[in-house]
Parts: structure tokens; sequence; C-alpha cells
């Protein structure tokens, strides 16, 4: 239950066994339990910041288009510009929605969440300096000529992936109250004016315990207007692409292009007939990992959880990771 002072109300939804069970798994363990690549993204985040300071080279990963790519032609900046921020405001929000973003890795796995970053990488690099360069720029009258540094593009297409993938835990509603209701409380208005008064109206906003994390988005989407805000559309628009299977050059994600497994410390596994019994298979990795971090959460055996496997419970979970191998 969220802290609510007097003048708020707070409200919550409740849900399904399965979504909870769900979030129970991927929300409730603490730190960066079984996320490699996710915590490697957040040292690398603020490592690359704080190397660009200290050998001072932040000058060569942003990219101003004039006179970096006319006159002087330097188009390596736009292979460059995401190797670091050069804020260290910046580092900071990335790195706290990186943290926020643990839980994908979680859901997805070692090798699919490598995939995706490396299958986007040439699209979250290229899209927003050539947008800038040859659209944005001449419609601007020249006005939009710069782009921060940073992998801001790569981080929300991760985001978009955490928005369609992860549920939320709960969800809660703040309102507030004005003075009337307050006055009516006390008792200081008469029995027929409050009667007679119609309901004053409330200002109410529904949130969710994913709130946070989008808060954080905006923060550094907004962290330099509006500069940023190209490569944070950018990075979204190709999330949702690529989860859509709509990026040129890809294949399906059940059947394309994917990381070696050695790559992640995994073995290959040999495709079988598909049927019921395949799909129960593929997902038998992720129902291990995900008891076992229920059993660290809440303390219990990770025996008695396996035994509670079963398909009408993992049914919403299939459903919400169709996509996933």
């Amino acid at each position: 239950m969220p802290n609510c002072s007097p003048d708020l109300i707070c409200q919550l939804a409740p849900q399904p066994e399965h979504h909870l069970k769900w979030t129970a798994a991927t929300m409730l363990t603490s730190g960066l339990t079984n996320t490699p690549l996710t915590k490697t993204l957040l040292i690398y985040t603020i490592a690359s910041s704080i190397a660009l300071s200290i050998f001072d080279i932040k000058y060569l990963v942003v990219i101003h288009v004039s006179p970096h790519f006319w006159p002087y032609a330097q188009f390596w900046r736009a292979l460059a510009w995401q190797i670091g921020f050069a804020n260290s405001t910046e580092a900071l929000f990335a790195a706290m929605l990186v943290y926020h973003l643990r839980v994908v890795e979680r859901a997805w796995g070692k090798r699919k969440m490598a995939t995706f970053l490396l299958t986007t990488l040439p699209y979250t690099t290229l899209l927003p300096p050539l947008l800038l360069a040859l659209l944005l720029r001449p419609l601007s009258l020249n006005t939009l000529n710069y782009l921060p540094s940073g992998p801001t593009a790569s981080i929300f297409a991760l985001l978009a992936q955490y928005h369609a993938t992860i549920p939320y835990t709960f969800r809660y509603r703040v309102g507030t109250t004005s003075a009337d209701v307050d006055a009516e409380t006390d008792g200081s208005a008469s029995p027929d004016q409050q009667e007679n008064k119609p309901p004053t109206p409330s200002l109410s906003l529904l949130l969710s315990d994913k709130s946070t994390t989008y808060i954080v988005a905006s923060q550094l989407a907004l962290s330099q207007f509006p500069a940023m805000l190209l490569p944070s559309a950018v990075g979204w628009i190709v999330g949702v692409a690529w989860r859509a299977e709509l990026l040129p050059g890809l294949s399906s994600v059940s059947s394309g292009f994917r990381v070696p497994a050695w790559v992640v410390g995994e073995q290959e596994r040999r495709s079988g007939p598909v049927g019921p019994g395949a799909e129960g298979e593929r997902y038998e990795d992720l129902r291990r990992r995900m008891e076992g971090e229920v059993a660290t959460a809440s303390g219990l055996e990770g025996s008695g959880q396996a035994q509670r496997r079963g398909t009408g419970e993992d049914s919403g979970l299939v459903d919400r990771l169709r996509g996933a191998w």
C-alpha cells in the first residue's frame, strides 16, 4: 500500500493470480540478480561518461551537423555518438533507467537480450543522425543542428520492450480534495448546505508501480530539450518495430538471427518438433528461473515451488511472451 497523506486518496486495483505470480518473480527480486547483461550495460553507462571526462574528449562524441558533417565531412561521428554521455546528469538518469529495465532480461534471458541489443544497434545508431541531417535540420531552417551523445536510443528501445512485456504489480489512484470538502468533514457547514451543494469534483491520477520508470525516462528525454527528444523517439519506435517484426533486414524473432549461445555462456539447444510439448520445453528455463526468484524473494524452498507448475497458471505468461524463444 503506497504512503498517502490525509488529503490524498489512494486506491489499489486487484490483479489476477497469474499476473501477481509473474510480477512477484520479476519485480520482487532485489538488485541485479540473474541480469549480467544489464549489469554490464549499467557499468558501461557510468564508466564511459567518466572516461570521456577524464580524457577530455567529450567534443568527439557530440554531433553538430554543421560543421561536423559539412563542410568537414566527419561522418565517423554518426557511429561514435552513442559511446557515452557527455553530461553527468544524463548519465545518472540513464543509469537509473537501465537499473529499472533489469526485469526485461529476467523475462527474456541473456541470449534474447543480447540479440535484441545487437540487432537494433545499427538502427539506433544511424537513424538519429541521418534524420537530423537530412530531414529535421532542413525542415527547421537549420535551427535543429545538435545531437547529444550517449546510448539514449538503445535504452529507449529497451524501454519499449519493458512497456510491452512487463506487467504492473499494482495500480493506485492519487486524488486531491478541495477546501469545501474539508469544511464539510469538519462539520462547519449546515446540514441544508451539505444536502443542496453538489459534490465537488476532485483531481485524481491513476498510477502504477511502473510510473517511476517512466518518470526517469521522461527526465532523460527532456534533459537537453529538444535535442534529446530525437534519439528518445527513434529508440522507442525502433523497439516497437522490432517487437512487431517490421525492421528491414531482420527475420522473425522465432526463426531469425540469434546470438550464439556460447557468447552468453549458455549451451545450444536442438530445435525439436513444434507442438504443445515443445512449447512447454521452450519455457522450461524461464519457469525455473522465475520459481527460483520467487523462492528467494519470499524465503520459500525452490522444491515446493517446482511442484506447483501447471499449464493453466502459466498460460498468461506464455501469451504475454508469445514472441520469446
